[in-house]
Order: C-alpha cells, then sequence, then structure tokens
C-alpha cells in the first residue's frame, strides 16, 4: 500500500488522532508532520490544525521510539549537577508540610478552586501544602482541557503546586532571563505567569510560575537577567490567580513547543504521559524535596 494511503486510512474518522500517529510513526519510517498534513483526509488535518504543532512532532517521534523532546535528557542531566536556590524562604525542606493530594486522600479537603480552602488549609497550622507532579485531578476533566485531536481530557498534573498566604516571596533557583510575564485570565488559568529561560551548558530550557501576584510586572520585565535567590514573583491572591488558593504552580519545560504567548500547557493527556514527561520533567528535580513529602 502506498504510504500516502496507508496515512490517509489510518487517520480516517479516529476519535484519537495521538494514538493513530502513534502508530503510524511505529510502522512508516521517517514520517513528518507534514507527510501527515499532505496525505490526512480533510476533517483530520483540519483537527490537526488545532492543536499544538510541537506536540505533534513529539507524539511522531514517540511513536518511532525517539526520544520525544531531544534535548530533555541533557537537562535533566545539567540539573543533577546544579545546586539551585530555594524558591520559598523559610525553605520548604526545613519546614512543615502536606501533601495535598486529591483523590480522596483528604475526605474533608475543599477544592483548590473553592474558598472555603482557605480556612481549611489555615487550620492545618503548616507552613507549605504541597500538590503533586504527575497527579491525575478531576478537576480538570471539562472542555476547556481538552482539544480537537483527541476526546481525551489533560488530567495529569505537569508541576508542583506550592501552597502557602498570599504575597509570600517566590525567589528564582537558577540564573536565567525573563522570556514571558503574562496575564493569562481564563477561569482556572494562571493568572500572572512567569516564564525564564535557562542554559544547561548551551541547551535552553524554561522555568514557568503560574498563579502570582499583580505585583509580577513591578518586579520583572521582558529581557531581564534575574540571579538565584532572587526575588522574582508573590503569590498571588483569588482574584488574579485565575481563581485558586494561593499557590505557586512551579514546572520545568524543555521545549516551548508551538506555544508562543506566555502560556503553556499545566496538564497533560495520560495516555501521552511519556510524551509530557519529556515535555516537562519532574520540577523535584529542582526543589530536591524527600519524596515522603508528597505522601500521608
Amino acid at each position: 500500500m502506498p504510504r500516502r494511503t496507508e496515512i490517509a486510512t489510518a487517520l480516517a474518522a479516529q476519535d484519537d488522532l495521538y494514538t493513530a500517529l502513534r502508530r503510524l510513526a511505529a510502522t512508516l519510517p521517517d514520517l513528518t508532520l507534514a507527510e501527515v498534513r499532505a496525505a490526512a483526509p480533510a476533517p483530520e488535518v483540519h483537527r490537526l490544525a488545532g492543536v499544538d504543532q510541537g506536540l505533534l512532532q513529539a507524539v511522531l517521534r514517540a511513536g518511532a521510539g525517539l526520544a520525544p523532546i531531544p534535548t530533555a535528557v541533557a537537562v535533566r542531566d545539567w540539573l543533577a549537577r546544579t545546586t539551585p536556590a530555594p524558591l520559598f524562604l523559610p525553605e520548604i525542606a526545613a519546614s512543615s508540610s502536606l501533601a495535598l493530594l486529591t483523590r480522596g486522600e483528604h475526605p474533608d479537603m475543599p477544592a483548590f478552586s473553592d474558598h472555603a480552602f482557605d480556612p481549611w488549609f489555615a487550620a492545618k497550622g503548616i507552613a507549605y501544602g504541597l500538590g503533586a507532579y504527575g497527579e491525575k485531578r478531576s478537576v480538570y476533566a471539562t472542555d476547556q482541557f481538552a482539544d480537537s485531536a483527541s476526546p481525551e481530557r489533560r488530567t495529569i498534573h505537569l508541576g508542583i503546586d506550592v501552597f502557602a498566604p498570599a504575597m509570600t516571596a517566590v525567589h528564582a533557583p537558577l540564573p536565567g532571563k525573563v522570556a514571558h510575564v503574562t496575564y493569562n485570565a481564563d477561569p482556572l488559568d494562571y493568572g500572572n505567569t512567569l516564564i525564564l529561560t535557562h542554559d544547561a551548558d548551551g541547551v535552553p530550557f524554561h522555568t514557568l510560575y503560574g498563579h502570582l501576584s499583580g505585583t509580577l510586572p513591578t518586579l520583572l520585565k521582558v529581557g531581564d537577567s534575574v540571579v538565584p535567590g532572587q526575588v522574582i514573583a508573590h503569590l498571588g491572591d483569588w482574584h488574579e490567580n485565575g481563581g485558586w488558593a494561593a499557590h505557586l504552580h512551579f514546572q520545568i519545560i524543555t521545549d516551548l513547543l508551538a506555544q508562543t504567548t506566555g502560556n503553556f500547557f499545566g496538564v497533560g493527556q495520560e495516555s501521552l504521559w511519556d510524551v509530557w514527561q519529556s515535555v516537562s520533567p519532574d520540577p523535584n528535580l529542582i526543589l530536591r524535596l524527600q519524596p515522603g513529602r508528597f505522601h500521608l
């Protein structure tokens, strides 16, 4: 069967185009996104056009048995050789904390988007609450967290959350430059958002700080350099952080894919977890907290 026909047949009327692309890339050597777009039926071309093109490239690479993001291993290795500065003072590791798991581990815990969370958390009398990387969260099972390539919602958390009072200072963990200072205004989005670019021995990568205070644009502007330990932001309150209890969403990004507006995916599809781990590896590579901090 000609490649063009094989591509068209494999993609036609598929609910989950990500899975279909993986399978194609596993059977067709050197499959490219341009080749897919040229051969796919018109409805599927339209659906693929509505998806981040960098993510599609990463899915094709994964299907072919390659690293979804070629530079991800180099970034991880560099971080392992680096000593980051703490994001918060006093340091989380030297303070009391509680794992804020959302799968029924705290039956009485209000949702992070419920104002009742604040008095619940305050009553715990701890310095920091920690939301886990890789956790599947039902709060994201809405249309806002889906795309045209698949009916699957993005429900797997790509960052680590650190809960503390609004206006708690956030410090730069690494030297870097400001890539984006943005207000992402949609409900349950990041609100005030900062993205820094870092250099891992010639390999660029990024860190994202979401749910920040309106002080952000008074502290930094695009192009500014930051040094480890510098105050770069404060935790935002409900009205300015996307509608959440005060916390930081902290995320590593090895590749911004096709995102250019100062926003980035904070959750990913469970079926693409291997891809998303390459795009956004565990932020504990920087936080350096004991694994027990994320468990009850």
